[in-house]
């Protein structure tokens, strides 16, 4: 079965083109769309519109007919072989025009009227939709070679996924293999017919995998709907099909599909949630009258009665004889009078006679009209909590005038905090007076070689003083510090903590000694580590293919990683920043997965006609990396877009021009460029230092950001060394 991708849609990185020579709908266009965080461009005539589609990526199109310099038809030849989707907006009813449009592949033909907001609305309302389509498969099944190719168009061109099949056996095998999420079921199969097929698979296609399947045909009579109804078929279409209606019928049962997908994740989720409070908490409900209508397994094993023995009796069955009554009238009033929530502690009776404590939460059932209809009860067992303090309540009571007992008994006390946490004291200048065993087995020092050292023995080395020093002092400010340590331990080994410092003060409100309460993180940052780690190097290998199909060494990638990183913190870029662009920067070149050996290869200079096929590898290398949403695979994107543009604004694939170049293919094109001079390639030797310098210096403020390249030169034996140690 088909993988469930998510869908995630990110705004600012579409482009929206408005053109209408009308100065006011443009900027309102644009105004409503700069709302939804789309990023936009504006033009006003068709050679506007021209100069812009040359230049930049235009995913959406809002085009009008009528411009000063034509009609905004003349477009669709310009577009033809883009990715660009078109909406007409347009204050001219033209059907014939109108289905003509459809034909091109137009998403959709919209009048301009005083409702211009609604028409706004519905066409962001169906770009989102649009790129909905991307998580969306259809199964178009007809033997005609013709109208599988114009389904095909049509259906690609609102991004849905489109598989073919030319008669029953493949279109079967299909649906096995991928379910889609609604089929196109020709009647007329050269080896069959498609409301037979329908019939004999109905248990698969409709039962069990709930396709909705609609009927296309040329022969659509009364007998051929009454049977493909009766098949199964949730509609069906007639050929030669209407653009337009075959776009509202398709979009109309993916919506209805999509919703059965939400509404079935939405009701696996609730499940889930069920399932996970059964485990974890004791749950009952009751009806109206207090009578119980279900108990799980948890309050089952607490209660010590079974499931027969608490259906269809009273909740009061579990009521401990020192509960007051008047608790329960008081809950009563809350949940059945008030219509709210009741929180509080309960003690009950097992079956035995004995006891529990529940710290439980009553909450009212309501149906849609604000009527109760069943009341549901979460509770935690919190009975050895309760004891304990029941416990030390009685021996504190009893000794409230003998301090050598109390000091005891909060000895007593300590021990079972114990048991349960990694515990340490400090006194006030940071000397460790106290560890109990589970700080001895974290840290592997011996209680003797602990105690009177300093709290910063366990200290990793990577961990900045300062950040130790500042610990006292956060702690005098906020009173009680919490926060995430990497830490070592006696043999070098690191381990991660969650720390909360309390301060431990004397009947003066003095500060006499600091109590550590820790909790090992260590096996999930480990956990995180090996994943990140899993991620760079999967990267990092991705960054390689591109490389070593030109024959570049897995050297060039790293060095050229390395420069990058360098120059980006020198820049004055932040640690983590930098870091992504080291990880991302070896994959400028992974666009080169799509150029032919012939020209990636070729040992002689490249025809004009070859460079051009060669430039394509940076929008290649954008369009597979764009859509992530993992920040180091954007940052990959921008880079492999943008490392070949100039600050002149001569580069390529945009002609971007000084900062308007992203400073990833800045820093990125600086780098790739002084590895590659300096390397041996298939088609040249390596540049000596002095000609490779004496270019930079006269590409400066030209091919290279004039900045970055006095920062190249004030470092220049940084980037020496840095290619020196991972020299080919």
């Amino acid at each position: 079965m088909m993988e469930e991708r998510n869908f995630v849609f990110d705004k600012t990185r579409c482009n929206i083109l408005i053109v209408d020579d009308s100065k006011t709908i443009n900027k309102l266009l644009t105004k409503e769309f700069n709302k939804k965080n789309y990023t936009t461009f504006s033009a006003f005539s068709l050679k506007e519109t021209r100069e812009i589609i040359n230049k930049q990526n235009i995913d959406y199109l809002i085009l009008d007919i009528n411009l000063p310099d034509g009609k905004g038809y003349e477009l669709f030849e310009d577009l033809k072989n883009t990715n660009t989707k078109i909406f007409i907006l347009t204050s001219q009813k033209d059907s014939v025009n109108r289905e003509l449009s459809f034909k091109k592949g137009i998403i959709d033909f919209i009048i301009k009227d005083t409702l211009l907001y609604k028409k706004i609305e519905q066409i962001i309302e169906m770009i989102e939709k649009v790129e909905k389509n991307k998580n969306e498969t259809i199964l178009v099944v007809d033997d005609s070679y013709v109208i599988q190719e114009q389904l095909k168009d049509l259906l690609e061109n609102k991004n849905y996924n489109v598989l073919l099949a030319s008669n029953e056996k493949e279109a079967l095998d299909l649906i096995i293999k991928n379910p889609p999420d609604l089929m196109l079921l020709d009647i007329e199969l050269k080896k069959g017919n498609g409301i037979v097929f329908l019939q004999r698979n109905n248990n698969l296609i409709i039962s069990e995998l709930k396709i909705p399947v609609i009927i296309i045909g040329s022969t659509i009579d009364i007998f051929t709907t009454r049977d493909s109804y009766k098949a199964g078929a949730v509609d069906i279409i007639k050929k030669p099909f209407l653009i337009e209606e075959m776009n509202l019928k398709i979009d109309l049962w993916i919506d209805y599909k999509r919703k059965q997908k939400e509404l079935s994740h939405s009701t696996q989720l609730l499940n889930a949630y069920k399932d996970a409070v059964d485990e974890r908490l004791i749950v009952s409900k009751t009806d109206l009258d207090g009578i119980i209508t279900y108990v799980n397994k948890q309050f089952c094993i607490l209660s010590g009665f079974s499931k027969n023995e608490l259906i269809g009796k009273n909740h009061n069955i579990t009521r401990h004889p020192d509960t007051p009554i008047e608790l329960f009238k008081v809950i009563w009033d809350t949940i059945k009078n008030k219509k709210t929530t009741w929180m509080g502690k309960i003690k009950n009776r097992k079956k035995d006679g004995s006891y529990y404590w529940v710290d439980t939460l009553i909450k009212p059932i309501l149906d849609k009209d604000g009527n109760i209809e069943e009341f549901i009860a979460l509770k935690n067992d919190i009975t050895q909590q309760e004891d304990v303090k029941e416990y030390f309540k009685i021996k504190l009571k009893g000794s409230e005038k003998n301090l050598n007992h109390s000091i005891r008994l909060a000895k007593e006390y300590e021990n079972a905090i114990d048991i349960s946490n990694i515990l340490l004291r400090t006194n006030i200048d940071g000397k460790i007076n106290y560890v109990n065993n589970k700080f001895v087995e974290l840290t592997k020092f011996t209680k003797k070689e602990l105690i009177g050292a300093d709290y910063r023995i366990f200290k990793h080395p990577q961990i900045q003083d300062e950040i130790f020093e500042n610990l006292k002092s956060l702690i005098l400010d906020k009173e009680i510090f919490n926060g995430i340590l990497k830490n070592k331990s006696k043999f070098g080994k690191t381990y991660w903590i969650n720390i909360t410092i309390v301060p431990i003060k004397d009947d003066n409100n003095k500060t006499i000694e600091y109590m550590w309460i820790i909790n090992d993180l260590t096996e999930l940052f480990n956990l995180n580590e090996e994943i990140q780690s899993t991620q760079k190097e999967i990267i990092y290998k991705m960054g390689e293919i591109g490389e070593t199909r030109s024959k570049e060494t897995g050297n060039h990638v790293k060095r050229v990683a390395e420069y990058s990183r360098l120059l980006a913190l020198l820049w004055g870029m932040d640690k983590k920043e930098a870091n992504n662009l080291l990880i991302a920067s070896p994959m400028h070149d992974i666009g080169k997965v799509g150029i032919p050996d012939s020209i990636l290869k070729k040992t002689g200079k490249l025809t004009e006609d070859e460079f051009e096929i060669m430039k394509e590898h940076s929008l290649i290398g954008y369009n597979i990396l764009k859509d992530s949403k993992r920040d180091i695979l954007k940052a990959a994107a921008i880079v492999a877009k943008e490392h070949h543009e100039k600050w002149d604004g001569t580069g390529y694939p945009f002609g971007l021009k000084g900062e308007n170049i992203h400073i990833y293919g800045r820093i990125t094109a600086i780098a790739d460029v002084f590895d590659a001079l300096g390397s041996e390639r298939c088609y040249k030797e390596a540049w000596e230092d002095e000609k490779i310098f004496g270019l930079f210096q006269k590409e400066k403020a030209k091919h290279f950001d004039p900045n970055l390249i006095d920062l190249f030169f004030k470092n220049i034996n940084s980037f020496i060394e840095i290619r020196n140690k991972y020299k080919d």
